[in-house]
């Protein structure tokens, strides 16, 4: 039965059998030991009532009263001190009783037979049409012999018709209850079966997915995340050829001109000043490569290994004006301004990793800012537990569209300039990931013509 609707019927019909037996068992105990000695004594009062109607009219034959009592209703048995006995009404199913029991009844004693009636799991004793199950008195009137009577109401009588009815109230109940489960559980798994078919898509790497699920429970949310799921994998699947694409053209192109320069140098007679030239062209082609597999290592490494953290004291505006420095011929070529606010803060981090984040941002800044442009770095405590660094530029900014996929891998915003710049895309992805794992967060704030500002805040400890 591996079909999600067949299990969910045949769990949901076992469960009603289930509690339906337990519902019966539990009611059928509460009869036993909570209504079994009530009804005993309510028999036992009519019984009394009809002893004393008769011992108290002494011209009011026995067997004519005992045949029109049987008739409203109830059964009897009777028997005198010879063993010559009769039944009324209704026939018993089982007439066997225990002579001694008889003996008792003839002698005086009163018969409790409902209390005593045997226990059963699934037999209500109230119903069970047994000569035990029974009220014994005896009966006895000057000058006639005595007589020993047991009685018990005739269920089929006085509740016959109600026992069909419930009868037919559960059959029915049961029935619809089946078919209803059977329509209402088909009406439930529908949307799975649509999630189903669509995760098959998916697999095939069918991205565009269109699921018709129009409800606000639990799986129309899991159809909605599911939908903007593979949304979100078309989008990465796309930027992923597209990186494959880039990451070609970034190794093919360098690859090409090395092969070409490397060739003219070995075959060509050339001047010592071209050949210089050559030699610097293989050389920056051969960074280039370096860099683009560095970046790749290091991202694979930071989704890889989630414990790579290396911890320890870091004054963040020390580091930070050790990265200036180290770009300064950079900068100053472009005559940039460098605005800075940097006091010694320390927190608890790893260097390596978060002189990365500065190098990628600050490198980035200069990269994408024009010629007498401005930068300004700025870092402050932000609560007592965090520390905020706002790095800022005056460059040319990021469209409101790229915005929110700076920070995806393999995303370029202005492709023609990163590919000329020699960006692969990587860069941003690598400070979010190592941000995410130091427990901070990044934002940016752009504009396009007027700069673009990255805010990181980051836990001291």
């Amino acid at each position: 039965m591996k079909n999600l609707y067949h299990r969910i019927v045949a769990t949901t019909v076992l469960v009603m059998i289930l509690s339906s037996s337990i519902a019966f068992l539990t009611s059928n105990l509460y009869y036993q030991y909570k209504l079994k000695s009530y009804n005993d004594s309510k028999v036992a009062h009519m019984a009394e009532q009809i002893k004393h109607f008769y011992e108290d009219n002494g011209e009011l034959p026995l067997a004519p009263y005992l045949d029109h009592i049987g008739k409203l209703g109830y059964q009897f048995y009777l028997v005198d001190e010879q063993g010559q006995d009769a039944f009324y009404g209704q026939s018993f199913r089982k007439t066997g009783i225990d002579p001694g029991t008889v003996r008792s009844v003839l002698e005086g004693q009163t018969y409790h037979g409902i209390t005593e009636f045997p226990t059963g799991l699934f037999i209500t004793g109230f119903f069970d049409n047994d000569l035990r199950n029974t009220i014994g008195v005896p009966l006895h009137r000057a000058g006639e012999p005595a007589y020993a009577l047991f009685l018990r109401p005739n269920a089929m009588v006085q509740f016959g018709e109600m026992r069909t009815f419930f009868a037919i109230i559960l059959v029915v109940s049961i029935l619809l209850s089946i078919i209803l489960v059977a329509f209402s559980t088909r009406y439930m798994v529908k949307p799975i079966v649509k999630l189903t078919e669509a995760t098959k898509m998916l697999a095939r790497g069918k991205y565009n997915i269109k699921l018709d699920v129009k409800r606000d429970d639990e799986i129309g949310k899991l159809a909605v995340n599911f939908a903007h799921m593979a949304k979100s994998l078309e989008q990465l699947e796309a930027m992923r050829q597209e990186f494959v694409s880039n990451v070609s053209h970034e190794i093919q192109s360098p690859l090409a001109s090395i092969q070409g320069f490397s060739h003219t140098l070995l075959t060509a007679d050339l001047p010592e000043e071209q050949r210089r030239h050559y030699l610097s062209i293989i050389e920056d082609e051969s960074r280039r490569i370096s860099q683009l597999s560095k970046q790749l290592l290091t991202l694979a490494s930071l989704e890889k290994e989630e414990t790579i953290l290396e911890k320890g004291s870091l004054d963040v505006g020390a580091q930070i004006k050790q990265v200036l420095f180290m770009t300064e011929w950079s900068w100053r070529e472009k005559e940039l301004a460098i605005k800075m606010d940097l006091p010694s803060l320390f927190i608890q981090a790893d260097s390596k990793l978060l002189h990365q984040v500065w190098i990628n941002l600050i490198t980035n800044s200069i990269k994408f800012t024009e010629e007498g442009g401005t930068i300004s770095v700025r870092l402050r405590p932000d609560g007592k537990d965090y520390i905020a660094v706002e790095i800022a530029d005056t460059g040319i900014g990021i469209s409101e569209s790229d915005l929110p996929n700076i920070f995806q891998r393999f995303y370029r915003a202005d492709k023609s300039r990163n590919r000329k710049e020699g960006s692969s895309g990587l860069g941003l992805a690598i400070v979010e990931k190592i941000i995410e794992m130091h427990g901070g967060e990044i934002h940016v704030e752009s504009e396009p013509g007027k700069g673009t500002q990255f805010r990181i805040r980051l836990p001291i400890h």
